[in-house]
């Protein structure tokens, strides 16, 4: 399971669309054996990036509004969003050799 701050569905314009550095949305639920695998990885790229790039995570079991909006249709599904607009969607377990490359252009 991944340490990182949550957001909701009522928080996600605040935190997520109107932050002023890049955030990456970590897009999962409890069941999904994927999202536990990337959960870790994720911590240790915000223990490493994270003055570059905000960290969360979003249930999308708790908040389906969120994902339906932004076609999050399979977990987990990493979006960075800049300036309000998804500028990058990783889907899927990836390890973290291949999730720095997918971020290199944030971090």
């Amino acid at each position: 399971m991944s340490n990182l701050n949550a957001v909701t569905d009522d928080t996600f314009e605040a935190e997520v669309l109107k932050s002023d550095k890049p955030v990456l949305v970590d897009f999962w639920a409890e069941w999904c054996g994927p999202c536990r695998q990337v959960g870790p990885i994720l911590d240790e790229l915000n223990a490493e990036h994270g003055e570059k790039v905000t960290f969360v995570k979003l249930n999308v079991d708790e908040n389906p509004v969120t994902p339906s909006t932004y076609r999050v249709t399979g977990i987990p599904t990493l979006n960075v969003y800049k300036n309000g607009e998804v500028v990058k969607q990783i889907v899927g377990a990836r390890p973290k050799s291949a999730l720095l490359k997918e971020l290199a252009d944030f971090i």
